[in-house]
């Protein structure tokens, strides 16, 4: 079996998925984009196509290994993100050419569903409280995240800190004791904050605080995480085993949070995990993206003891034939070959994108930039 064609498409709202093609007629899906760099991510991905165009697809560690090391010039999130996208389409190759599940090449299943997670979205005028009850009413997640943490300089006022912590307490209270609630930071805040934060919502038992501190100061994480009893989480903008490494060896963080097509795919992420594993480190992967990212995260879960809980925000209704079904917070673990999806390629067509979405800009009252 040979690659013969690397096709990809821009599609709503900012996503990009890649179709890799064969000449036994096997073809496989990936999701290798970075938000707001897609167009970039694309053009990596075309670059990496003249390494494995002509290759056998079923060598997955090989080409991950061409690809990685074969450019002199390693990691970063386009990179990473275009190896992830290609990782990802190769293992769906493997697993419909064998008519098995991903999952079962990784060493077979450990559960039977996998547990996800929703992000709050509150509607105009509707405040935290009003938004966790709607969706409690509405959906059948049993988990949710999300991010009170406005624009903030090096340090906050009690005011801001206030309203982070009477927003959390309002969504425990609304939510009660079963529902586990994530709040996300978004590297927006300093140590000093975090802790100040963190240790404030130690009442009210977060599952976790996202990304405390902006990726890359471990010693920032280990301090936070010395500091409160709240698990500190980080990761989805953290690269290949290599960007886990000291993360994981310092035992800075109670959570990673490897994102599937940013790391470098699903099986470098399963090395991830199981040097995670070792520190008694639990994943949940981060996922922000579209069904086919989901899909890859969904099989990695399936095969991974110290797996948590996963990050969604689309089922796959728009462009999946089947989408995923959320059951009292659970998805069962698919059965079907390779990723365990069907992509409806008339939508993905119909569903174009110019693959220019912009991160947001935020700025503070003075007029400095700062974290989105």
């Amino acid at each position: 079996m040979k690659i013969t064609k690397l096709e990809t498409f821009h599609v709503k709202p900012r996503w990009l998925f890649l179709k890799i093609a064969t000449d036994e007629g096997v073809i496989g899906w990936g999701e290798p984009v970075v938000e707001g760099r897609a167009l970039t991510t694309e053009t990596a991905v075309h670059e990496l196509g003249r390494t494995i165009i002509g290759q056998d697809p079923r060598r997955i560690e090989h080409l991950w290994q061409c690809m990685y090391r074969g450019g002199f010039y390693r990691g970063g999130p386009v990179l990473m993100s275009a190896i992830s996208g290609v990782e990802q389409a190769l293992w769906d190759i493997l697993g419909r050419s064998l008519n098995v599940p991903v999952y079962q090449l990784l060493g077979g299943r450990v559960r039977d569903k996998i547990r996800v997670y929703a992000h709050m979205g509150a509607k105009p005028g509707e405040g935290p409280k009003d938004c966790i009850k709607r969706m409690l009413r509405e959906t059948q997640f049993t988990a949710y995240k999300w991010s009170p943490a406005p624009a903030m300089g090096y340090l906050a006022s009690k005011a801001v800190i206030d309203k982070m912590v009477d927003d959390f307490a309002e969504v425990r209270e609304a939510a009660g004791p079963n529902v586990d609630l994530a709040i996300d930071m978004h590297g927006r805040a300093t140590p000093a904050i975090s802790i100040q934060v963190a240790r404030r919502l130690e009442p009210y038992h977060p599952l976790f605080i996202e990304e405390p501190v902006l990726p890359g100061d471990t010693l920032a994480l280990k301090r936070i995480s010395a500091a409160t009893s709240v698990p500190v989480a980080t990761g989805e903008r953290l690269f290949t085993r290599w960007g886990f490494q000291d993360v994981i060896e310092q035992e800075a963080v109670a959570v990673v949070q490897p994102d599937l097509s940013h790391c470098g795919g699903i099986f470098e992420a399963r090395k991830i995990a199981a040097a995670a594993e070792a520190r008694s480190i639990a994943v949940a992967p981060h996922c922000p993206l579209g069904p086919i990212c989901l899909a890859a995260s969904l099989q990695f879960a399936a095969c991974t003891p110290n797996f948590l809980c996963q990050e969604q925000v689309t089922l796959g209704d728009t462009y999946l034939k089947t989408p995923f079904v959320v059951q009292a917070g659970y998805i069962p673990v698919p059965t079907g070959p390779g990723l365990g999806i069907n992509v409806d390629e008339d939508k993905v067509r119909a569903g174009k994108h110019d693959g220019t979405w912009e991160t947001p800009a935020w700025y503070l009252e003075d007029g400095t930039r700062t974290e989105w």
